[in-house]
């Protein structure tokens, strides 16, 4: 007979779970060690959370606020002596749509409730559709189940998700690092040091100081540049010419130059722009993409926006589909919820998964970045593993 860890390397491209087949493959079915030989029982997954508030290096600053701290929940699912982590992360200004810290935790326990009504974590369909159904919105909290659970299961696989995906980690793009509105003196110092250790960096624009941003920048670096407008625009004439102006200096894409609601206005300057122009706002879950085709040239996806992985890895294939480019974003998280985003990471046009590295608490080794690109742990499941706390 099969030991357990054997037979479940062999399942391990028996099946992608997540609903989508990277090839022709046989469904997932339980093995006989799944049941306890004495008392007959099947193990149960049982899940825990606690708030985590993440600190950050240095107070970050957009175009409509600015803080020194995120809110976030850890979550841990167990199941057969095996730990997946998860976490969710709100960061204020995002509440309404992501959830607050305390209607994460009361999401949290309810799906306590009903996660041992699964005898396997390979109903993983079964699972996250019952937790997508609980109650609207909680994104964040839903991305922590999410996250949480397909770390479990590619632990049980003894697989990272890249691979049971099909995807070749050395095709991992660099990541941007993201440099705040702040004064000149102080972007030029975050550049300094930024350019030294990354390929592409990322500027928040939409104020008043656009061009000065851009041009303190470019008298320290010339690497390329991408931007994030963060709505900031607000007349499609010009946020065109800042466009074409900003294509001047070495920008390579642009996102969301506009309010969310104006989709007319950014299909415009799409149209016109001689640079790619990305949703962020204007995109949240799988639903939204299809609309988008024509507005955008393409969509930014993050994990606790779109409920986890999960649609997250559907989203991609959509967009794809409809020949729109892909970028996976963060928010402000540990490196547990980068992780998981960079397992999709090989298959994107652009990347932003930079959260973790503007924190001074993360609780835990994952995904690294070297020489300014992602480069991704063989460990299975999301690739992460707790740090010794002090």
């Amino acid at each position: 007979m099969l030991n357990r860890r054997n037979f479940l390397k062999t399942a391990a491209f028996a099946t992608v779970s997540s609903g989508l087949l990277t090839q022709e493959v046989s469904a997932y079915t339980p093995h006989p060690f799944h049941i306890n030989r004495l008392t007959g029982a099947h193990p149960r997954m049982s899940l825990r959370f606690f708030p985590y508030e993440l600190k950050l290096r240095h107070v970050f600053t957009v175009a409509t606020y600015s803080r020194s701290t995120t809110p976030d929940v850890q979550v841990e699912i167990d199941y057969d002596g095996i730990t997946g982590y998860g976490e969710a992360s709100m960061p204020p200004y995002l509440q309404q749509e992501l959830g607050s810290l305390e209607s994460v935790q009361a999401f949290l326990a309810q799906v306590q409730h009903i996660i041992g009504d699964f005898p396997d974590p390979f109903q993983m369909e079964e699972i996250l559709n019952r937790v997508d159904a609980l109650s609207t919105g909680n994104t964040a909290a839903k991305a922590a189940v999410d996250i949480a659970l397909h770390d479990l299961v590619g632990k049980l696989l003894g697989a990272p998700w890249y691979r049971i995906w099909g995807l070749d980690k050395e095709k991992t793009p660099s990541t941007t690092f993201t440099i705040g509105i702040d004064t000149p003196d102080v972007v030029r110092q975050k550049t300094r040091e930024c350019a030294e250790r990354f390929n592409i960096l990322k500027v928040k624009l939409g104020r008043d100081n656009d061009r000065e941003m851009i041009e303190t920048i470019r008298a320290v670096t010339n690497l390329p540049i991408a931007i994030d407008a963060n709505q900031g625009w607000k007349d499609k004439q010009q946020a065109l010419d800042m466009i074409c102006w900003l294509k001047e200096r070495g920008i390579v894409m642009v996102e969301q130059p506009m309010p969310k609601e104006q989709l007319d206005e950014i299909a415009w300057i799409t149209e016109h722009s001689p640079l790619p122009i990305f949703a962020d706002e204007s995109i949240q879950r799988l639903k939204d993409v299809a609309a988008l085709k024509g507005v955008f040239s393409g969509i930014n996806i993050k994990l606790m926006k779109c409920t986890g992985m999960r649609e997250a890895w559907k989203m991609l294939t959509l967009a794809r589909a409809l020949d729109m480019k892909v970028m996976i974003g963060c928010m402000t998280e540990t490196s547990c919820a980068c992780s998981a985003a960079a397992q999709l990471s090989p298959a994107v046009d652009f990347a932003d998964l930079d959260g973790n590295l503007l924190i001074a608490n993360d609780r835990f080794r994952g995904m690294e970045v070297i020489k300014g690109k992602i480069t991704l742990p063989d460990r299975p499941g999301i690739g992460v593993e707790p740090i010794a706390q002090q």
